[in-house]
């Protein structure tokens, strides 16, 4: 018998939790000379013997407060963690062993298993306050995994290589998630910024024809179906249905982050206009809009009632970005067939532009509040107004706003009487009373901005299955027309809102004129 056989049970388990947790990052390798230096030691301590020893290792080494509330307590169970945290290291190894990354014959990996390794390192993102994120940039070296897939002409991507032999990415489910990882550990000032890089994220973020920005279609305010297959994911072994948004977003955050560093060949915008947040703890709240809209767009079937996948009044204040075209005859070329390669030589303009926005709501009692003390069953008059122009940000032709003090008034054709939708609160302790137990259940935005093709008024709305932001963007002086800007706030406090804008003269089920933006608050 050892020495440690006749440790108490309490005192063993400490130990080997120090053992377990000498380092942060990796694996707890230190806890194997312990668990093999007897059969009664490893019967005290093994994972499927002590679940609690390697439950309280897994919160050591992984963020958990956002799973938790993802999932509820009640899911997460001793047992479960130390399930997870097994699963976890299978998967950072995969990593780091860089066994996916290239076009490899015998690698052993199929696009089935390699969509569930993006799909959990995605969801880990989304879960991340600082403790994930280390582990996959500083463990298992993902930053060199993404560079290797994305921009190396043997990457598993295959994106290089088609595009030297000037066709068009390919756009599946592994490039989205993989584009996704790319967004979320993007740190500009450490890239090694080549034309490569710049090449890839141009095409995702500019050939608007090829890429879609949004799954339903922007088109539709009230989808009637989910138009992307969902994936199953088992997370904390449970099975989730999630479907994330597509390549376009996070490309082009990435690409008009990249373009204002200073060895780009595009002008480089004002400096405190940076999208990229470097914040490196981010608090568990950041990316909770990600996973709802996750949640809901693999739903069979779309809420027309606003739920988490927008967070009220998180557009309300000012905004400063960029927005971008190209030439019009190049555009053109591309929409009538042309290759990569007409895009990549065309000029890509950039210019900067501020909005000052403002949000109104339209409330309900909220029926999950029993606590409410609201009679649920009284008409207060909650219908939103009815979808309408895609081309004019879904409100009906003929729609009347009447802005006042502390809300809208809203009127709109072949509907009699108006709706009143009121002003966002700066603050919950600013919140009338009451108004704490009310709903949002639509949002319409107003906002004016200028850039340098002059001053124009914004007026929009936000679908309700995934938060799908849109806006009718007019200039008030000269011939600059009427746009239509659409996308996504992605993130919460460190958010950015990026998206593309298009004419409004051609017909919304056609290809038209577009070009990419991001905004970031005004810090």
């Amino acid at each position: 018998m050892t020495s440690l056989d006749s440790v108490p049970q309490e005192v063993l388990e400490h130990i080997a939790f120090f053992a377990a947790t000498d380092a942060l990052l990796g694996p707890p390798a230190n806890l194997v000379p312990l668990l093999a230096s007897s059969r009664r030691i490893y019967s005290r301590l093994s994972i499927s013997s002590n679940p609690h020893l390697y439950a309280r290792i897994f919160t050591f080494k992984f963020d958990l407060q956002p799973a938790l509330k993802h999932l509820g307590a009640e899911y997460i169970s001793p047992a479960i963690l130390s399930a997870e945290l097994k699963e976890r290291f299978i998967c950072l190894k995969r990593i780091r062993s860089r066994t996916d990354a290239y076009n490899t014959k015998g690698s052993g990996r199929s696009q089935d298993t390699l969509h569930q390794l993006l799909f959990r390192l995605y969801v880990w993102l989304l879960e991340s306050e600082e403790k994930n994120e280390l582990q996959l940039r500083e463990y298992a070296r993902i930053d060199s995994w993404l560079h290797e897939y994305w921009f190396n002409y043997d990457g598993a991507s295959n994106a290089m290589s088609l595009i030297q032999d000037d066709k068009w990415p390919i756009n599946d489910r592994n490039t989205t998630l993989a584009m996704w990882l790319y967004w979320f550990l993007l740190r500009p000032d450490e890239h090694n910024l080549d034309d490569n890089v710049l090449d890839v994220l141009r095409a995702f973020a500019m050939a608007a024809h090829k890429y879609n920005l949004a799954t339903p279609p922007w088109t539709e305010f009230l989808p009637t179906h989910n138009a992307s297959p969902p994936t199953l994911v088992n997370h904390f072994n449970r099975d989730f249905e999630l479907t994330p948004l597509p390549v376009a977003v996070p490309a082009i955050l990435s690409f008009l982050t990249l373009v204002n560093r200073s060895s780009s060949p595009l002008p480089v915008p004002h400096p405190s206009s940076s999208l990229k947040s470097m914040v490196r703890i981010k608090p568990s709240s950041e990316w909770d809009c990600e996973w709802a809209r996750c949640l809901s767009l693999s739903q069979p079937e779309h809420d027309s009632i606003l739920s988490e996948v927008f967070k009220p009044g998180s557009i309300e204040g000012v905004w400063e970005g960029q927005f971008t075209y190209t030439e019009f005859t190049a555009y053109a070329a591309l929409l009538n067939g042309a290759q990569p390669h007409v895009l990549q030589k065309s000029v890509v303009a950039q210019h900067q532009q501020t909005w000052k926005l403002r949000e109104y709501h339209l409330t309900t009692p909220d029926a999950s509040n029993s606590d409410s003390g609201i009679d649920l069953d009284i008409d207060l008059n909650v219908d939103p107004i009815p979808p309408g122009d895609p081309l004019r940000a879904y409100f009906p032709n003929g729609t009347h706003i009447k802005e006042g003090r502390d809300g809208l008034t809203v009127h709109t054709p072949h509907r009699s009487g108006s709706v009143r939708y009121e002003k966002a609160p700066r603050a919950a302790s600013q919140l009338p009373e009451g108004r704490e137990r009310m709903k949002v259940v639509d949002v319409i935005i107003l906002g004016e901005g200028h850039s340098s093709w002059g001053q124009f008024n914004l007026v929009g709305r936000v679908r309700p299955c995934d938060g799908f932001i849109s806006l009718s963007k007019e200039y008030i002086d000269g011939d600059r027309g009427r746009w239509v800007y659409r996308g996504y706030l992605v993130g919460n406090a460190h958010g950015n809102l990026a998206g593309r804008w298009r004419d409004t003269l051609s017909p919304p089920d056609v290809p038209g004129y577009e070009g990419c933006f991001a905004m970031s608050r005004r810090r």
